[in-house]
């Protein structure tokens, strides 16, 4: 037993030790701070405003699911799964891909459940990414892009998509291109802006890096949330891409279920093994009863077919409330994001409009500066969509009044 005196004596150590230590750290994400997403969200709740800022749905998800999972806890479906996840849901998986894009992945070997698609993009940035690569991104881009690149000593190289309809400069990306490319990350359905990817873009994606060493990441979390008839250009349609990329989907964004924070990722062998070996440390296996009960839930096709025009009516439902309104609508095709155009309102600076329009009018939006490196300022801000119509109606009403 340790004595009273001596606990003591090492306890004043300890404070001692705790007094010369100075608090200096050296920062390996200086000057990052908290994403616009919590910051926005934040607000809306301080003061009470309709929050269409960070995208989640304010709408029940499926009472069936909810079943699922809890048939599985009960069961006894409780403890780790497997590293790769549930057996049952990769095989889902791989059958899914097959019917939607004809391409054959390994459920073994091709396949892994992630901890949502975010730590799925961190994974795959870690496990190939050294000190002094270069990763092209498209901006404006998803948020977690640029810390994870360079918290692993990656170079971020921008590349910004042109407007009015952001679509990519190809001329530019090939000036871009040298032996330092490590990776190419693109995202469609796009977030912030709602544009997508089309044919030819995966072309010449394909063509550029052709007889390179050049990795690409497809984020294609709003795969299922495509308008207009418009084919998803996954890609998983184009072998000789896919022979070099990793694909992200994430189960939150289909099953209307972002908390849960499930996702996954497709990649040959050879990417995949790579995968694990960071995937196994930072998250090792994710949720085992929501796994089971996605993987009985997705093999009803029902159960997600209809994704595309459920949120085209969310889009027209919302857009057709605004259209009268001094904001510019900037056409969406994919993802449950509007953005809107309000140069013709003021010229104030989009955060500090975005600010605003949350105090004092009670609306949360998403300001797109946030999402390019040197806080581009182009007078956008991003709406949620995916809210009941009783919400999306009365975010119009404020929007028609400013």
């Amino acid at each position: 037993m340790i004595k009273i005196a001596n606990f003591a004596a090492n306890f004043h150590g300890l404070n001692n030790c705790m007094e010369n230590f100075t608090g200096t750290i050296t920062s390996k994400l200086p000057g990052t701070e908290t994403s616009i997403f919590a910051v926005m969200s934040a607000l809306a709740s301080e003061v009470g405003a309709i929050n269409l800022s960070q995208g989640f749905p304010d709408f029940p998800i499926s009472a069936k699911l909810i079943e699922l999972v809890n048939k599985y806890m009960k069961k006894g479906m409780n403890q780790y799964s497997s590293m790769l996840g549930v057996q049952a849901l990769r095989e889902v998986i791989a059958e899914k891909v097959f019917n939607y894009y004809g391409a054959s992945y390994n459920p073994e070997k091709e396949i892994n459940i992630t901890a949502g698609a975010t730590q799925a993009l961190y994974t795959i940035i870690s496990a190939l990414i050294h000190d002094g690569d270069e990763v092209i991104i498209f901006e404006p881009a998803y948020d977690s892009y640029i810390p994870a690149i360079r918290i692993n000593g990656g170079i971020p190289v921008h590349a910004q998509l042109q407007g009015p309809d952001y679509h990519i400069d190809w001329e530019i990306i090939k000036k871009m291109i040298n032996k330092n490319t490590r990776m190419i990350i693109i995202n469609s359905p796009h977030n912030p802006t709602g544009s997508i990817l089309k044919p030819d873009d995966l072309k010449m994606l394909e063509k550029l890096t052709r007889k390179t060493d050049i990795v690409i990441v497809s984020d294609e979390v709003y795969e299922h949330l495509i308008f207009d008839g418009i084919r998803h250009e996954s890609v998983c349609l184009y072998p000789e891409l896919a022979e070099r990329s990793y694909v992200v989907f994430s189960f939150g964004k289909t099953l209307h279920a972002t908390g849960w924070k499930l996702g996954y990722v497709l990649a040959p062998e050879n990417l995949m093994k790579e995968f694990r070996k960071v995937h196994q440390f930072n998250v090792f296996t994710c949720n085992t009863p929501i796994q089971h009960a996605i993987a009985e839930y997705m093999k009803d096709k029902e159960n997600y077919i209809h994704l595309p025009e459920f949120y085209q009516q969310k889009r027209d439902f919302f857009v057709d409330h605004i259209k009268n309104s001094r904001f510019t609508i900037v056409p969406s095709y994919g993802t449950y994001f509007q953005v809107l155009d309000y140069s013709k309102i003021t010229d104030e600076k989009e955060t500090d409009f975005a600010i605003r329009m949350t105090k004092e009018y009670k609306l949360a939006s998403i300001p797109l500066s946030p999402f390019y490196h040197n806080n581009k300022d182009n007078k956008m801000l991003r709406f949620c969509f995916a809210k009941t119509e009783e919400t999306m109606k009365k975010a119009a009403e404020i929007l028609n009044k400013i």
